[in-house]
């Protein structure tokens, strides 16, 4: 009996020693820290950007099921007239590249706090991501953004997202092998 309760109060916070307590605080602050960054660049690409909700709105509302070029009987939504939203994209852009100088800000401090491993490779791949973003929509995403274009980014994008997990494996992968 005593080891069935041992066994539900296992996670209990009560039972945590200080180490993992303070672990679990730093990571809480770092989440904090992101999610206050998060909102702060949300308010300045707004701010600096005259208009941009009208021009979400009127980009969500270009939305069409879209034929994939090249490919018959397959659709997806895209917007119909997509060159007309560089505004948009100059605006995602921004968000990706300065989110990704971000994720160099957090894993340098991730490696002073002494966050775990895995925090520091799932940061680093994040990395990758944000600045294969901001690469992927200044090359992609302009006033010439064509639908081929459109559903080209978006293939980059899926392709990106395997290159960022591959890039967290390796790390994580490389920690296994040096310990």
């Amino acid at each position: 009996m005593l080891m069935l309760l041992n066994a539900v109060f296992e996670g209990n916070k009560l039972t945590e020693s200080p180490k993992v307590f303070r672990l679990r605080y730093r990571e809480g602050l770092f989440s904090a820290i992101s999610a206050g960054c998060f909102l702060l660049l949300i308010g300045v690409i707004f701010i600096i950007t005259p208009d941009l909700f009208s021009k979400i709105e009127a980009f969500v509302r270009n939305f069409e099921m879209m034929s994939i070029p090249h490919v018959e009987n397959v659709f997806l939504p895209a917007p119909a007239t997509p060159a007309v939203h560089s505004v948009v994209y100059k605006a995602l852009w921004e968000f990706s590249l300065v989110w990704g100088f971000f994720e160099i800000f957090i894993l340098a401090f991730r490696f002073v706090a002494g966050s775990p491993f895995g925090k520091k490779a799932e940061t680093a791949a994040n990395m990758v991501f944000w600045f294969g973003t901001a690469y992927l929509i200044s090359t992609f995403l302009n006033e010439t953004t064509t639908i081929e274009k459109w559903f080209a980014f978006w293939a980059a994008i899926i392709m990106l997202i395997g290159v960022s997990l591959i890039v967290r494996a390796i790390i994580l992968a490389a920690r296994v092998a040096i310990s």
